[in-house]
């Protein structure tokens, strides 16, 4: 009887455990504020082709849309923080206007519309470089159906000979610039026109999460401000234009240190993956979001590097990701499978 006493009175305490955890969690999770999602009027497809332009958080949405196999476009002038240069960068695609100024700098030329990565050691070869990716880019924004725009900060950079915004000042001395904070009315003036001529696509503008410090913590409340306003303004005249909130995610929902990265300013892979993950839910219906997994599952196993390739279980597991490639082709015929099939197939042992 004792025995069976002791054995209740253990149960009894496992239950008790298990609510008082459960109770912990339900007081901890009322810490946090979460974000509440609101679908999309309209959801993202696979055969949409997507433009994206703007800051480096949108270089990690659109790698991770690249990695799902959409059809992207991804910064053609370089990664661009400021709205202005955003908002001249999308007229010349626009326009195809490509009477690029360039000027040389310590034994490279650069373009003021692009990033430093543009640049070069030869004049002609650099120009050739950009006029052909603004050609192949101009085009590829004929056909998009969606343009995600990430604005970085109001801050910018003026040329103080001519008054001209830069999209990057490629270190060049300070004395050439001014250094000032666009208003609100600034970018809305910008943008309107563009995203009236663009009235055929969904237009997603965000606020990119990551702090630009430099200025100090103060002003750089103030210049995501003016951001954030200006995306009300231009998502509130124009329906086909939506405000996903990147920054709000990062500053108010994770609300912490643990989601930057050791720079303190730019959020952590686990912050982008969160960040991403509302992204889908977002703009994907249930059947992309398949696809979407089916898709990851084969680049994670692109990523298994055996010590022993000649196993058979090696070999198996190879035949496997084939077979499930086949049943994708055959689920999805509209995806380009050539890249997983070539790597799966270069493995196995004839």
């Amino acid at each position: 009887m004792a025995e069976k006493a002791g054995k209740c009175r253990k149960i009894a305490g496992k239950v008790k455990l298990r609510f008082e955890l459960a109770i912990f969690a339900a007081v901890m999770d009322a810490f946090r504020t979460v974000m509440p999602l609101i679908p999309a009027p309209v959801l993202m497809r696979h055969r949409e082709p997507v433009l994206l332009m703007g800051s480096c958080f949108t270089e990690h949405i659109g790698h991770k849309l690249s990695e799902r196999k959409f059809h992207t476009a991804l910064n053609p002038f370089g990664i661009v923080y400021n709205p202005i240069s955003l908002a001249e960068g999308m007229h010349r695609l626009y326009t195809q206007d490509d009477a690029f100024e360039l000027f040389e700098h310590q034994g490279l030329w650069h373009s003021w519309d692009h990033h430093g990565k543009f640049s070069g050691p030869d004049q002609d070869e650099t120009l050739a470089l950009l006029r052909g990716r603004l050609r192949e880019a101009a085009a590829f924004c004929k056909q998009a159906k969606w343009l995600v725009i990430t604005f970085g900060t109001a801050e910018v950079s003026v040329l103080r000979e001519s008054g001209r915004v830069v999209a990057n000042n490629h270190k060049m001395p300070g004395p050439l610039f001014d250094q000032r904070r666009l208003s609100v009315t600034e970018v809305v003036d910008a943008w309107l026109p563009l995203l009236q001529q663009c009235a055929d696509k969904q237009v997603i503008l965000t606020v990119s999460p990551v702090r630009h410090l430099r200025q100090g913590l103060v002003e750089n409340q103030r210049s995501k401000a003016v951001l954030l306003l200006a995306c009300e303004e231009l998502s509130r005249q124009l329906p086909h234009v939506h405000y996903f909130p990147s920054y709000e995610l990062l500053m108010d929902d994770l609300r912490d240190y643990r989601f930057y990265a050791a720079d303190m300013a730019h959020p952590s892979p686990v912050a982008i993956d969160y960040i991403w993950k509302h992204f889908c839910n977002t703009y994907f219906d249930a059947a992309t979001q398949d696809r979407n997994d089916l898709i990851q599952k084969i680049r994670v196993a692109m990523e298994h590097r055996p010590f022993h390739p000649e196993l058979p279980q090696h070999q198996a597991f190879l035949q496997a990701q084939l077979d499930r490639i086949q049943w994708a082709q055959q689920t999805y015929p509209d995806l380009d499978w050539t890249e997983e099939i070539q790597y799966f197939s270069s493995g196995l042992l004839s």
